[in-house]
């Protein structure tokens, strides 16, 4: 998985110039991308331009729509079908037997052009392999990595912490969420990005 930001991003953003941090700030890269990952639902740049292939598990007999997991779908390479867990996948056509809607992230089960149809129940009975995220991380999201780097890099997430002889107590304020961790600056814009699930 690729990081959402470099170190050099990061230092010119902040305007560092020198170098005594560089091996904490590489150690952070990683882990804040895949901590942005996990709490969006979605990996960004990873499947932008390489397929992602999603197996869905359909338990309702009147379920016409799939909804995939990386946003914002790019396109979609192939969609696949199967009746049982032991029957091979038959490759389904586009505007014929589904539709792309690309403004919500999913595919339409339909008969023709026509009306809808219902996918195929069981588990991993649709095979769909496609492209989705962005060619690059967002600029607003840049900001909540960088900020989130500083957070870390600080320790600004420790109640309490030891300066030259002194205690210092960071304020429990409202402006960290407590069940998150993330300061509120930070969490509204990874809100702007975050997939809840569709129930």
């Amino acid at each position: 998985m690729a990081d959402l930001i470099t170190r050099d991003d990061y230092k010119t953003y902040k305007g560092i110039d020198h170098f005594k941090d560089d091996t904490k700030i590489d150690a952070l890269l990683s882990p804040i991308s895949s901590l942005v990952k996990t709490y969006c639902g979605t990996s960004f740049i990873d499947h932008y331009s390489s397929d992602k292939v999603e197996y869905f598990d359909i338990q309702d007999t009147q379920s016409t729509e799939l909804f995939l997991t990386e946003s914002p779908l790019v396109s979609v390479t192939s969609v696949k079908e199967r009746e049982g867990i032991g029957s091979d996948y038959s490759t389904l056509v586009n505007n014929n037997d589904y539709y792309i809607d690309l403004e919500h992230d999913r595919l339409y089960r339909i008969d023709g052009d026509i009306s809808s149809k219902s996918w195929a129940k069981g588990f991993s009975s649709v095979e769909v392999t496609y492209k989705a995220g962005y060619s690059a991380t967002p600029q607003d999201l840049r900001l909540a990595i960088f900020d989130l780097i500083t957070y870390y890099l600080k320790e600004e997430y420790k109640g309490r912490k030891s300066l030259a002889g002194a205690t210092l107590q960071n304020e429990t304020s409202t402006t960290i969420r407590e069940d998150i961790g993330f300061p509120d600056h930070i969490k509204r814009i990874l809100d702007m990005y975050r997939i809840v699930d569709v129930i």
